[in-house]
């Protein structure tokens, strides 16, 4: 298939210099994102902001379609262009899940999971790394980055220091920080860039798992194995130095943070029926949708604190919500004014080298989404990449959508600005007095995030079905 096979076809296309106005205005809110810290702005703020500019554009130069919409019962409802253009089913997972977890956490499960491991590494250093590696991909899988990355390294900080081992605190917390981004590709819901590009593709939370599962598997060891190596976590090999250590970590209290023993089991419980709803609504494609699940559970949850749940209403994370409603208004927006449909025809000339060698496009694809994300946020890259492989549907290499997926997420790894798990973890660092600036972090993750996207790429060519998802 031709690069203008590929492209994406309108009824009606605007003029070339509307369409490279908005061209200008997405680049814009593109560079503002990833100056996001220097100029001391939200991201809702920023995206807001460019959402504004962009409808007021589309207005004057006549690129949106204005007026009522049909539904599916052949209604006619009077729907503003900004609200169609909105991913509903991503916000409502999102909020849902938040709300879930957020409640889940006060039980003191998490942290009862991540004492218990302690203790069962015995105070080992490199089982300590096993353990606290396993758990910080675990938890960024079923929790989010930020939150894995905090209980984890929160709890590193003080196991090594019992232990006298403080002088591994730089090397724990670097590949925990990593880890978080691994396992951040495990489940549909574990990232953002899951959450949309999934959706857009149509793959299923269980289709999700398995394709993934293999790889974050094989990086998680890798990760481990190459950090022990480099920053020299062995195994404490004398008996009393071994028993020593046992005894200290033993003084841990796993149950410090349980107020209530029913909650707590009825929180463990509920967090095997909230997977197991999540992964059966997209086996059997239940109408309501994955968004319909997160939110019942979350509200569900809410019931124990049903005399003070605005206290969870205001730990909702609404600079992240209102982010993505912008988000998704500005890129309909340059859906309409043919920006996707340029870049889109671009990326089909990427596409294209697969037919000069088999896998060549995809691989690119891959490489590039993730050098994108190691110094901008990988949000917006994958809404806009996922819109755009919508676009030029049915594609010829399916995997074009894991490329998407993989580079999104290992990307952030490559800086400390790539993600805000990593941001995390060298506040962590600075936090214990341990320096790692901008040009430290990248000679460190360096090796790690090279292996992890070249193991992505063979992953990706090597592993995953070519058929249809």
């Amino acid at each position: 298939m031709t690069p203008d096979e590929l492209a994406p076809h309108a009824a009606h296309a605007p003029q070339p210099w509307v369409t490279a106005v908005f061209a200008t205005v997405l680049l814009g809110m593109v560079l503002t994102l990833a100056f996001e810290e220097r100029i001391h702005a939200r991201k809702s703020l920023i995206t807001g902001l460019y959402a504004i500019v962009a409808l007021a554009l589309g207005h004057v130069l006549d690129v949106l379609p204005f007026g009522p919409v049909v539904n599916a019962f052949g209604e006619s409802i009077a729907l503003p262009v900004y609200v169609q253009g909105i991913d509903w089913g991503v916000i409502t997972i999102i909020l849902g899940s938040s709300l879930f977890v957020d409640v889940t956490s006060k039980s003191g499960l998490f942290t009862w999971i991540a004492i218990k491991l302690t203790k069962a590494s015995r105070g080992d250093p490199l089982w300590l790394l096993v353990s606290y590696g396993g758990m910080t991909v675990l938890f960024s899988a079923l929790l989010n980055n930020v939150t894995a990355m905090i209980i984890v390294g929160s709890l590193t900080a003080v196991s090594l220091e019992k232990l006298g081992k403080r002088d591994k605190l730089m090397g724990f917390l670097l590949i925990e920080g990593l880890l978080t981004n691994v396992g951040g590709l495990l489940t549909l819901i574990s990232s953002v860039p899951n959450i949309i590009v999934g959706h857009a593709a149509g793959i299923s939370f269980v289709a999700f798992f398995f394709a993934a599962a293999p790889y974050v598997a094989v990086a998680t060891i890798a990760t481990i194995a190459l950090g022990a190596a480099k920053y020299g976590i062995r195994r404490i090999r004398d008996p009393a130095d071994r028993r020593i250590a046992a005894e200290l970590v033993s003084s841990f209290d796993e149950t410090d943070n349980i107020d209530s023993p029913g909650f707590f089991w009825l929180s463990a419980a509920m967090l095997v029926a909230f997977i197991a709803s999540i992964a059966a609504t997209s086996v059997l494609d239940y109408p309501l949708g994955m968004g319909f699940v997160a939110m019942a559970f979350g509200v569900i949850m809410l019931l124990r604190y049903k005399a003070s749940v605005e206290r969870f209403y205001r730990s909702i994370d609404w600079d992240l919500l209102l982010f993505f409603a912008f988000l998704f208004v500005v890129i309909n927006v340059m859906e309409h004014a043919h920006v996707l449909a340029a870049i889109g025809a671009g990326l089909a000339h990427v596409i294209a080298l697969n037919e000069m060698l088999d896998g060549a496009g995809t691989a690119t694809t891959l490489v590039a989404s993730a050098a994108f994300s190691a110094v901008t946020d990988n949000i917006p890259l994958a809404a806009m990449l996922a819109k755009i492989l919508q676009n030029l549907q049915p594609l010829d290499d399916p995997r074009l959508w894991w490329s998407v997926v993989f580079g999104a997420n290992l990307g952030g790894n490559l800086t400390p600005i790539g993600s805000a798990s990593t941001v995390v973890a060298v506040t962590l660092m600075h936090k214990h007095g341990l320096s790692m600036s901008f040009g430290q972090f990248v000679r460190a993750a360096f090796l790690f995030a090279a292996a992890h996207i070249a193991l992505a790429v063979l992953y990706v060519l090597f592993v995953l079905p070519r058929a249809p998802l």
